[in-house]
């Protein structure tokens, strides 16, 4: 994996939804402290890294646009042929398992101590990490389609389409 493009992203990835996972599970296993403060800690570390890739990439992927036709879809879920089989089975596998870890963990304990909701639903945000970070990675190293044309709509940038504007400087 160390020549694959985006290898650290991926690495990331997987190093921060193993401790997810791992801090999830002790949190359901012994719902007391400090399990229950560890995992709200990951979850919302893993959310505000998934935040900032998703920001990131977004951005990224906007400034590509001008050259390359990008879809959401694929930006997100690496669909396409945007990434190679490996990485989007990979990248994709991983924002499954955040998916699924954090819904089934949050229903796991739909109470604390008799009032409702739990601390382990902080777990449902963390599949943000996974959408950020494959939108970073397609950002980055995806293959996308170059733009057909220049000028989409077929009106000058120097007219008017409606001329309303012909009067005016």
């Amino acid at each position: 994996m160390e020549d694959m493009k985006g290898s650290a992203i991926i690495r990331l990835n997987a190093v921060l939804t193993a401790l997810f996972v791992v801090t999830a599970g002790l949190a359901v296993a012994y719902f007391e402290q400090p399990w229950k403060t560890i995992a709200v800690v990951v979850c919302l570390a893993n959310f505000s890294v998934g935040v900032v890739a998703f920001l990131w990439g977004y951005w990224s992927a906007v400034q590509r646009s001008r050259e390359d036709n990008i879809s959401v879809a694929a930006l997100y879920f690496l669909i396409d042929k945007c990434a190679p089989q490996s990485v989007a089975r990979r990248m994709n596998g991983l924002l499954g398992v955040q998916f699924i870890a954090g819904l089934v963990t949050a229903g796991m304990r739909s109470s604390t101590d008799g009032k409702r909701g739990s601390t382990l639903a902080f777990g449902i945000l963390v599949p943000m990490l996974g959408l950020g970070l494959n939108g970073l990675w397609a950002a980055f190293h995806g293959h996308f389609a170059p733009r057909s044309g220049t000028n989409s709509s077929g009106v000058s940038p120097q007219a008017s389409p409606n001329g309303q504007d012909e009067d005016h400087d």
